[in-house]
């Protein structure tokens, strides 16, 4: 599996960013944060954190 499609657990992503579960689930829930369901794993993609972080980069950036 290559770099871009590993995928990460609300946990890992949750320690990447230094945001609680709720806040995770919140970034999720609002589509800000692409996810899949793998059962009833929740995962997220490393290129989608990674989209994320760069949005919210260029966001700052601009204002």
């Amino acid at each position: 599996m290559t770099a871009g499609t590993e995928l990460l657990t609300v946990p890992q992503v949750m320690e990447r960013l230094q945001l609680g579960r709720t806040a995770v689930y919140d970034l999720i829930r609002t589509h800000q944060l692409p996810s899949i369901t793998l059962g009833r794993a929740r995962r997220i993609p490393t290129h989608a954190l990674t989209d994320f972080i760069r949005t919210r980069l260029d966001q700052e950036a601009a204002a």
